[in-house]
């Protein structure tokens, strides 16, 4: 019986929001993040923001990237597959529109900027787990082997098995991220796969190891190993799309089986291999060691700019910028296998959302307001999930979201000050990021903890003095309590 209330209420939030956004016809896309629908829409003007964030069981509503964001919680899922029922969507493809119009759209450098950024999203999210995953394989191996416990040596299967699982999951980006470009670029998965398996080939990398000149068709290649880079296969992915949709349109389908590929990568190979793969692997390596660089210099301007970068994240959250950050995060740990600016902030501003959501339920008074302020505590520290108290307390109260940005700013500072570096990736914003510090000396990873608890206490403290507005602005304590359900 239980399951089948919550099943009827999701069905009433999804037909509610179907609504309001234009119905099925307004609609191009429709996906799903960890707590938003976001969508694609025809006409974006429709949704009246203030209407849909009345819908109970909606916490806010957000446009960012090109997309209609419409925050619900932990329990998106349940309600992206009542949303799709009732309105008749494919879930995770794009529905056919008139490409002409987006023919007749003004470019502008916004317009631009989104679609990179939405691109850039649809790369990389998918990827997440995977590294997820490998980093916490990276971690076991720092963990146990001769840096910190010494329970397991270099030489010992357990610790070769560890590393090499971690290190896979960042070695074969252009592969993994061959298909996920391909689903962005509507073109072939596998064959966009076997491009990327082309650029980490063993024996191509052999090639680039020797150092002597190759040449791809006469044309001469620059001599770059792909392995765990992100920017090339994206690009090439993206310049594929046009080639395969062209050679699909000249080909008969009688033909087109054997010729659309091999044509495809024929006209690939020297595009790929000596045009746009050192161009990507040039501009990826230049950003990385930027970044790097900038960490490096220590100082007054590195300690700021960390706690700058941690004040301002969970704006960057809100607005979709973080993915370029977390791109260049993703760069950076590939290839250096370490880095010490970018993760520092964000490790920090997530715990100081944790500590936001402490002072505000040590601080509120109304009951239920308080139990919600609890509930996203535990939905940020322990499941990583930080759009919640985000919307349901920082944007909703405003004068949270200070507190929850003096919380970073303070963490920042105290891991720019003691210049601890991250060596593993963890995508997640719980406790567990604070993980990224392992595989350094043990001053590293005390201090990488200290920044954290830091950030968590200051948020907390901040957010209990500066206090909390007694009313909300939009939503009603029982329109939120059905995310929670």
């Amino acid at each position: 019986m239980v399951n089948n209330k919550k099943k009827e209420q999701y069905l009433k939030i999804a037909k509610m929001i179907l609504a309001a956004v234009g119905d099925r016809s307004n609609i191009t896309s429709v996906t799903h993040c960890m707590t938003r629908l976001r969508f694609n829409l025809k006409d974006e003007s429709l949704p009246i923001d203030s209407e849909v964030q009345n819908i109970p069981g909606v916490i806010g509503v957000n446009r960012a990237g090109g997309q209609y964001q419409v925050i619900i919680g932990q329990t998106v899922d349940k309600v992206y597959d009542a949303l799709t029922t009732v309105g008749n969507l494919t879930q995770n493809t794009p529905i056919d529109e008139n490409l002409d119009d987006n023919l007749n759209k003004k470019l502008t450098w916004k317009s631009i900027g989104n679609s990179v950024l939405n691109k850039l999203a649809g790369c990389l999210t998918p990827l997440i787990p995977m590294l997820i995953a490998a980093s916490m394989f990276k971690m076991f191996a720092a963990i146990l082997g001769p840096s910190m416990l010494n329970l397991v040596g270099t030489s010992s299967d357990l610790y070769k098995l560890f590393v090499l699982v971690g290190d896979a999951g960042f070695y074969f980006f252009p592969i993994v991220l061959g298909y996920t470009a391909a689903k962005q670029f509507n073109t072939s998965p596998i064959v966009s796969m076997f491009l990327g398996g082309i650029l980490i080939d063993p024996n191509l990398i052999k090639i680039v190891t020797a150092g002597k000149a190759f040449a791809v068709f006469g044309i001469p290649m620059n001599l770059v190993n792909y392995s765990s880079t992100v920017i090339p296969i994206i690009l090439s992915i993206w310049v594929m799309s046009y080639i395969e949709h062209f050679f699909k349109n000249h080909i008969t389908e009688s033909l087109g089986t054997i010729l659309v590929p091999t044509l495809t990568i024929i006209v690939m190979l020297p595009i790929a291999l000596c045009v746009l793969g050192p161009a990507g692997a040039f501009l990826g390596n230049y950003i990385c060691e930027g970044i790097l660089a900038f960490g490096k210099l220590g100082g007054l301007p590195t300690i700021l700019a960390i706690g700058v970068v941690a004040a301002i994240w969970e704006i960057l959250v809100i607005t979709g910028m973080h993915l370029l950050m977390i791109t260049t995060m993703m760069m950076v740990f590939a290839q250096a296998g370490h880095e010490n600016f970018v993760t520092l902030g964000a490790v920090a501003a997530s715990l100081s959302v944790a500590g936001m959501c402490l002072g505000a339920a040590l601080r509120l008074k109304d009951k239920d307001q308080k139990t919600l302020a609890w509930s996203y505590l535990i939905a940020s520290i322990i499941g990583g999930v930080t759009e919640p108290a985000l919307y349901g307390l920082a944007i909703r109260y405003k004068r949270p979201f200070i507190g929850m940005m003096i919380g970073g700013f303070l963490g920042g500072l105290y891991a720019g000050v003691t210049q601890i570096t991250a060596y593993v990736m963890v995508p997640v914003a719980n406790f567990l990021a604070l993980t990224a510090y392992v595989g350094g000396n043990t001053a590293n990873i005390i201090n990488g903890i200290i920044s954290g608890i830091v950030a968590f206490i200051a948020a907390a403290v901040a957010t209990y003095i500066i206090g909390v507005e007694p009313k909300p602005q939009e939503t009603t304590t029982s329109e939120i309590k059905l995310v929670e359900a």
